[in-house]
């Protein structure tokens, strides 16, 4: 079981772990699936606690599943290249940046952040909406939320032709270009506002994890197997 998980774990396809080891396929699916929550449960434990950031980046995957495509919504901490979980949904959507934005706030303690996402434009409300905190007033009713200080936000939107990137546009959301530069030069060092930290992350979970493949056979017939194998990759 061991092998096979790691196996999985390392982009085989389940077709060919089948045709090696001559278990049936339900047994090897069920086995991705425990050995999901079980990454998850680790991840929850050791990853969503309240650490310094610096600068977070986020960006989602388009993943070819039997019957549609679905999107696998990622993000990671530049400085230390922690992976900070992920999300898989049938909708670019904004739920589905709520989802992601909750899990970043679950690992970021109340110190300055910077985050920089690609051009999808729910991003910066669910990450206005997420990061606000009760003030607690003694008075009856819902406490008012306030925004955190010192969150900063900024997006890096590319224009394509012909599959190619032809313009980039880095925009600065939240926060002043001085505050931005500072952070970013603190957690990144010399550069410019880019994502490329992440697409990097995102070509690693290609590369191990079978149904990301571009133009495989290997595709996942259930958006459950995309989230544990999000989850067994994630957490190798």
């Amino acid at each position: 079981m061991v092998i096979i998980v790691t196996l999985l774990a390392h982009g085989c396809p389940l077709q060919a772990i089948v045709a090696a080891f001559g278990f049936d396929a339900r047994t090897v699916a069920d086995w991705w699936a425990r050995s999901g929550r079980q990454g998850q449960a680790v991840h929850e434990s050791l990853v969503e606690q309240p650490r310094d950031l610096g600068q977070g980046q986020a960006d989602e995957l388009r993943v070819k599943k039997q019957g549609g495509i679905v999107w696998m919504a990622l993000a990671m901490t530049v400085k230390t290249r922690l992976w900070l979980g992920g999300e898989v949904s049938a909708q670019r959507d904004l739920p589905l940046s709520r989802r992601l934005s909750e899990r970043v706030r679950r690992c970021a303690a109340r110190r300055p952040l910077f985050v920089c996402t690609d051009g999808v434009v729910s991003y910066i409300r669910a990450m206005r909406e997420t990061f606000r905190a009760p003030v607690h007033t003694g008075q009856g009713g819902r406490p008012r939320l306030r925004p955190w200080r010192n969150v900063l936000i900024a997006q890096v939107v590319k224009r394509y032709e012909r599959r190619r990137v032809v313009e980039t546009d880095r925009r600065i959301i939240d926060g002043t270009p001085a505050r931005v530069e500072t952070l970013r030069r603190r957690s990144q060092g010399d550069g410019v506002i880019k994502t490329a930290y992440m697409e990097r992350l995102n070509a690693t979970f290609r590369e191990h994890l079978a149904p990301l493949a571009r133009r495989c056979r290997a595709l996942a017939r259930h958006t459950l197997t995309l989230h544990a194998g999000m989850f067994v990759a994630g957490t190798v």
